[in-house]
């Protein structure tokens, strides 16, 4: 799911907050930043891999190139990686790899929902280790980014090092249901109401399904609108203190596009997968070290996904943390990150 970063900060400015909001929310970033984070970085080298007859994704590296190889995998699908992410690693240590998974960032074609599947991103994923000729590598990931690394392990387990993940998402049908139609609206009433308010009243009984139909359709003033409503609703709900957004003044973004389009794409698919099937497989990867840090209050992915994960990896650990929701700039969360990221270097070096 959603990764409130750089690129949805501007989204923000330009047309969701006030002055005055947006100047706090950056100071309360900052010095999140300050006192968590590495310092900004730049990045190392950069490029394309054409993955497909249709598709070329984009992919960067930072941080040391004989170091730690250490892949970072974005939330959504089609949030797109952030070069924020760099600073949840020492530069000196890991050998950091991002890249933007199809359709989205500066993957190309943008927005495009052909050929855009689980597993061709996994597929897709394997071919970045292969370019590289990486023989193994750790796995970090939020969010969505928890769900493609655990399906990438799932398929590949030789392949993976270890698994940091936050804010499980499973993909289970209730999971879908209690975000995007009856759950987080009982918390949430007032977001809920202006995320619903761009679908008829006689078409909300299912509103992922009545979503994709806007946000696929020829319409491109219903797309936009359906786009940003979407948009707009998981923005509203990933931190633990609300942010003030007013839908009306959300106006045409591209960012907004991509994400509500390929997550509508992958939702109303089932993400392409059978039903639970991180969980039917977890034996390919119960000896993979996984660490997995949580938001007690995560409304957007609930805490119940990353207990019945721990539950059934063993070789996991699990940290709830009590005063965050579901954003990877929750500060309790960045700090754990870290932390967690820290032992990987620890335990090579013993």
């Amino acid at each position: 799911m959603l990764e409130v970063m750089r690129k949805e900060i501007e989204f923000y400015y330009n047309h969701l907050f006030s002055i005055k909001l947006f100047s706090n929310f950056i100071n309360y970033i900052n010095n999140m930043e300050s006192e968590i984070l590495f310092p900004q970085i730049e990045l190392r080298e950069k490029g394309f891999l054409q993955v497909s007859n249709l598709h070329k994704i984009y992919w960067e590296r930072s941080g040391n190139p004989e170091g730690i190889k250490i892949l970072v995998v974005h939330g959504g699908p089609g949030g797109g990686s952030q070069p924020k992410y760099r600073r949840y690693f020492d530069p000196v240590i890991f050998d950091i790899i991002q890249f933007d998974q199809r359709g989205c960032g500066y993957s190309e074609p943008f927005s495009e929902l052909k050929e855009n599947t689980t597993l061709d991103l996994v597929r897709d994923i394997e071919k970045l280790r292969e370019t590289f000729k990486i023989e193994k590598w750790h796995l970090f990931g939020g969010s969505w980014g928890s769900t493609l690394s655990l399906v990438y392990a799932i398929n590949y387990p030789s392949r993976v090092l270890s698994l940091t993940l936050r804010g499980i998402f499973l993909c289970r049908s209730f999971e879908l249901s209690w975000f995007y139609q009856h759950g987080a609206s009982e918390i949430f009433p007032d977001e809920f109401d202006r995320y619903i308010s761009v679908i008829p009243l006689n078409e909300r009984d299912d509103l992922i399904s009545s979503f994709y139909k806007y946000l696929t359709g020829s319409d491109n003033n219903l797309r936009k609108k359906a786009a940003n409503a979407w948009t707009a609703w998981e923005l509203a709900t990933s931190h633990l203190i609300t942010r003030n957004i007013n839908l009306e003044k959300i106006q045409s973004n591209s960012f907004a596009d991509a994400f509500a389009r390929i997550e509508c794409h992958y939702f109303i698919n089932k993400i392409f997968l059978e039903e639970d099937y991180i969980l039917r497989n977890i034996r390919i990867i119960e000896s993979i070290p996984t660490k997995i840090i949580q938001g007690r209050y995560d409304v957007v992915c609930p805490v119940r996904s990353a207990w019945d994960l721990s539950k059934k990896l063993k070789n996991s650990e699990l940290f709830i943390i009590n005063d965050a929701g579901h954003s990877v700039s929750e500060k309790g969360i960045a700090k754990k990150l870290v932390e967690v990221v820290k032992t990987l270097y620890d335990k090579e070096e013993s």
